[in-house]
């Protein structure tokens, strides 16, 4: 059965307006985070994205057009960005003219 069940009218106040979708909140401080990782990987180094606003879809939707703009593969796992190889400096450019703030992390 769906969770669709709400009150829509009442009669001691009338029509009840829908509750607003909450806003998009950035995880954490609001600072997009990437950093390099080579652990677990057989020596392979990935570029690690932490920090983006959004739900899956617009995970999803950035990790297809960076894995466009790189050239390469990747993945989106528990909210965050995986794409193969070290692309940290393009990846940086790319999300800032997307206007995030960006840092590059050690790794």
């Amino acid at each position: 059965m769906a969770d669709d069940n709400r009150l829509v009218y009442a009669t001691d106040v009338g029509r009840i307006a829908p509750e607003p979708a909450p806003a998009l909140r950035p995880r954490g401080d609001g600072i997009v985070r990437i950093r390099r990782e080579t652990s677990g990987r057989k020596g392979k180094g990935v570029c690690v994205i932490t920090g983006v606003a959004g739900d899956e879809d617009v995970l999803n939707r950035l990790t297809s057009e960076l894995k466009k703009k790189c050239g390469s593969g990747g993945s989106v796992k528990d909210g965050t960005i995986e794409i193969q190889g070290d692309k940290r400096d393009l990846i940086k450019q790319w999300l800032e003219a997307k206007g995030m703030k960006v840092k590059l992390a050690g790794g």
